[in-house]
């Protein structure tokens, strides 16, 4: 006893020389002189964070918190600024836009249609012949001054001599006449759910439009060419970086048309193998070909293996893989508001049992795309059935997107033990499903009784190919129900608090991937992603809400992006790849 008593003085003398105040280790990183939104309840802010490991060891006031400082320490002076949990898009096609970002020209915050126009010329004049330009998603008419869609004539003057490709939403595509000659379009050419519009003289004006799905805008972007693999690698890190300029620190990647498991996921591993990877991505497997999707998933079960998160970059369920958001290709029912809503095959159900009971029986986590109550009262009849014979007791499963569904339900998905992923789509397209439907007063997504009914709810945005993978218009959308354009949908008790609205894209999307015990909040034991705000979230004006962005982003402890005053403590990004690549001349998301 004499000797461990003298053993615990040695060891407390040890402790006071070295300047560390508690038995606690010493912090790898303090963030101090901050209003740190804990997100643990609402109104709780703390001055000060330390770090250590990767993990948060310490929250509360700079006194407090600075007793965890060594000679060793960074410390991080915020400046009084306000400091959130890193965003987390509970539903982003990370993975894909990844590959694809630095190819394409984004138009996302854009507030003019002239100002977008100029973009297109000038980005043809440094694109080199035999590659396209790209206009692929995150955009609407609404947020342009001028209030409509570019014409096919503005497009072409714009980009006589190169081919041209601009997406809107799933419903439309604009080609060029370069764009029309290079694919070889003409009055012959045909698409199962989709037409290829004709002149007068039978040839091709340039309008693809989707009925009612988005085959013939996937197919077509499809042929547009890739990036080489080098730089597939760079335009990931470029996107990655972008992300974390907007203050996302994870996301859960929702898979994809074209994003084949396992080749169009080597880049994304390879980097975080490397440690180069700057937002930790769990991800989802999507069925890739209709009427094979049961033989995909029976194949990804044999050659998939758990990942802790040991890279940043997971399957997800933490410990497991995942399927959907396409579990099957008949159960899809895309949210073209341009086009009457699609009614599902009758094979739907037999097709989408398969799959089902093979995931639940291999205890695989699942997400169900479903935009309408029509799709989901039936995807829940084969879920019910399921459940009757394989419990899903417990297994993590969600709806994502819900815009139209029902009390009752929401009240099937709780007895079951789901969730939903929503999304800001009516962001984009809210006016389009008003025009076709009528003014709604229920709010879409129904969040607010999502919420009252006990029901996990994750945040996101569904970008990048509709809406933008932008996070912050979802969270302005959020707080106020209104679109882009400036029409409020929701009835005023419907918009979120803004505690709430960030709760949803921090906890809320953790629990999708089966982390809401170790991301979302600042507090000891959690992920050490953290981001430092420009402007007061919780009390600025909500309009600037959706052109926020980040000044300083931390993930697992290090800082990976800086701005301003904190730009000398971000690593540098390397040089964009290929040199002509719209990402060099204008970044991505316009929102300064």
């Amino acid at each position: 006893m004499k000797r461990l008593m003298q053993h615990a003085a040695m060891l407390a003398a040890g402790l006071a020389a070295s300047g560390a105040a508690t038995l606690a280790h010493a912090a790898d990183l303090i963030v101090t002189n901050a209003k740190i939104a804990t997100m643990v309840k609402e109104g709780d802010f703390a001055q000060a964070v330390a770090i250590d490991g990767g993990k948060i060891t310490a929250v509360g006031s700079a006194a407090q918190v600075l007793k965890h400082k060594s000679k060793n320490t960074r410390v991080i002076d915020a400046g009084g600024r306000t400091v959130i949990p890193g965003l987390n898009d509970s539903h982003l096609h990370i993975i894909r836009e990844g590959l694809n970002y630095n190819a394409e020209l984004r138009w996302d915050g854009v507030t003019s249609l002239q100002a977008a126009l100029r973009m297109l010329k000038e980005q043809a004049a440094r694109t080199p012949d035999g590659q396209w330009i790209k206009v692929v998603g995150g955009w609407n008419e609404y947020q342009f001054a001028e209030r409509r869609l570019p014409t096919l004539a503005e497009i072409n003057e714009a980009v006589p001599d190169k081919p041209v490709f601009i997406l809107y939403l799933y419903g439309l595509g604009f080609l060029n006449r370069k764009g029309i000659e290079t694919l070889g379009y003409d009055a012959n050419t045909r698409y199962k759910d989709g037409v290829v519009e004709l002149d007068g003289q039978g040839k091709p004006t340039g309008l693809l439009v989707a009925k009612p799905n988005a085959l013939i805008l996937y197919s077509t972007l499809a042929r547009t060419g890739t990036l080489a693999r080098a730089q597939q690698a760079n335009s990931t890190l470029q996107y990655y970086r972008e992300l974390n300029r907007l203050g996302v620190t994870s996301a859960i990647d929702a898979g994809g048309g074209g994003q084949a498991y396992p080749d169009d996921y080597a880049v994304s591993l390879e980097l975080a193998k490397d440690g180069k990877l700057t937002v930790r991505t769990s991800y989802y497997l999507f069925a890739q070909q209709p009427g094979k999707e049961l033989a995909d998933y029976e194949r990804w079960l044999a050659q998939t293996k758990p990942d802790r998160n040991d890279h940043l970059f997971y399957a997800n369920g933490y410990n497991t893989e995942g399927g959907g958001e396409n579990l099957v290709w008949s159960a899809a029912d895309f949210e073209n508001f341009l086009e009457p809503r699609p009614d599902m095959p009758p094979q739907m159900e037999g097709e989408l049992e398969g799959v089902l009971r093979l995931l639940v029986k291999n205890r695989w986590p699942f997400r169900i795309h479903a935009t309408y109550g029509e799709s989901i009262e039936r995807d829940l009849a084969v879920i019910e059935k399921v459940n009757r014979e394989l419990p899903l007791n417990g297994l993590r499963w969600f709806f994502d997107h819900a815009e139209t569904i029902t009390d009752a339900q929401l009240a099937r998905v709780k007895a079951l033990g789901g969730g939903i992923a929503v999304q800001n789509r009516m962001y984009y397209q809210g006016e389009a499903y008003w025009q076709r439907y009528g003014a709604q007063t229920r709010q879409m997504p129904p969040i607010r009784t999502m919420l009252k009914m006990g029901i996990p709810v994750g945040l996101g945005t569904d970008g990048t190919r509709v809406s933008s993978y932008g996070p912050w218009p979802s969270l302005y959308w959020a707080v106020t129900g209104k679109t882009a354009g400036g029409l409020r949908m929701w009835q005023p008790d419907d918009a979120l608090s803004r505690f709430d609205a960030l709760r949803l894209m921090t906890r809320g999307s953790a629990w999708m991937s089966g982390e809401e015990d170790v991301k979302g909040t600042v507090a000891p034991g959690q992920y050490a992603d953290l981001v430092v705000l420009p402007r007061d979230y919780f009390t600025m004006p909500a309009d600037g809400i959706r052109r926020l962005e980040s000044l300083l982003t931390i993930v697992n402890g290090k800082v990976v992006y800086g701005a301003g005053p904190f730009a000398p403590l971000a690593p540098a990004a390397p040089p964009v790849e290929p040199a002509w690549s719209p990402v060099k001349a204008y970044g991505g998301f316009q929102n300064r």
